[in-house]
């Protein structure tokens, strides 16, 4: 096999062996366990071994499946979002962000709609930080102002102008129904409602669950996803901020 195609690995090299969980909308009998093999061969595995189906309730099953996967990856097929600035130490952002500004850079974050999973945001923007590193209250040219859970969008864009934000950071944790992509969406179109064209803030959005390069469709500036760092998020924020005060000189 080509070192540029490869299969999962299991037991051996190769070998193609995956694990699956799902859960399906029906009561935990023998049929029900057979429309979970059904279902892992149509995805490609073969063979498809049950190791675990649980009751959820007398209504749906929760499923795992083994098997190995008939599919293979071209490694030269897989693009990935590069970042394109370096990573800033605190000292050297704090330093662009004094030269550049004279004044603080302001960062208004929240968790938006009835998200009220802080967790993300405040592992960003709290001075205890996340993985090591301080958050963007550490930052002595940073100015923070953390609205926490379950903000409205109307709220968010209200206290954003008040505080004259150069940057809005909102988190979604909760998924369901797609909910992180309507108020990512309806957020950011509510801020280019607000403000003249131009001079929306930076608008951020981070959680586990958005895809990268989605950017566009959202109408944000940047996606973060999970694991991402204080440092990071500090790092792009000055990298944009030297992008905009450059096109605007």
């Amino acid at each position: 096999m080509s070192a540029h195609i490869v299969r999962p690995y299991g037991d051996t090299t190769g070998d193609g062996m995956v694990q699956l969980s799902f859960t399906l909308p029906l009561p935990h009998d023998k049929r029900a366990e057979g429309a979970a093999l059904q279902l892992a061969r149509r995805m490609g595995l073969d063979p498809a071994l049950l190791v675990h189906a649980k009751a959820m309730g007398p209504d749906f099953t929760f499923f795992v499946v083994y098997g190995s996967t008939t599919h293979l990856v071209d490694v030269d097929d897989v693009h990935v979002v590069e970042r394109e600035y370096p990573l800033l130490s605190a000292k050297d952002a704090n330093l662009s962000i004094k030269r550049q500004l004279r004044r603080k850079l302001v960062v208004v974050g929240a968790c938006i709609g009835t998200d009220a999973h802080t967790v993300g945001i405040d592992a960003i923007l709290n001075i205890k930080g996340f993985a090591g590193e301080k958050g963007l209250e550490y930052y002595r040219e940073v100015r923070v102002v953390n609205l926490g859970a379950q903000v409205l969008v109307p709220d968010l864009v209200a206290r954003a102008r008040a505080e004259k934000a150069d940057a809005v950071l909102v988190s979604q944790v909760v998924t369901q129904k797609d909910a992180h992509i309507h108020n990512t969406t309806q957020m950011s179109a509510a801020f280019r409602e607000a403000y003249p064209a131009g001079q929306v803030p930076i608008l951020v959005a981070g959680g586990p669950r958005f895809e990268e390069g989605s950017e566009a469709a959202l109408g944000v500036d940047r996606i973060f996803g999970r694991g991402t760092t204080p440092g990071e998020v500090a790092s792009y924020l000055v990298h944009e901020m030297t992008r905009r005060k450059a096109k605007t000189s």
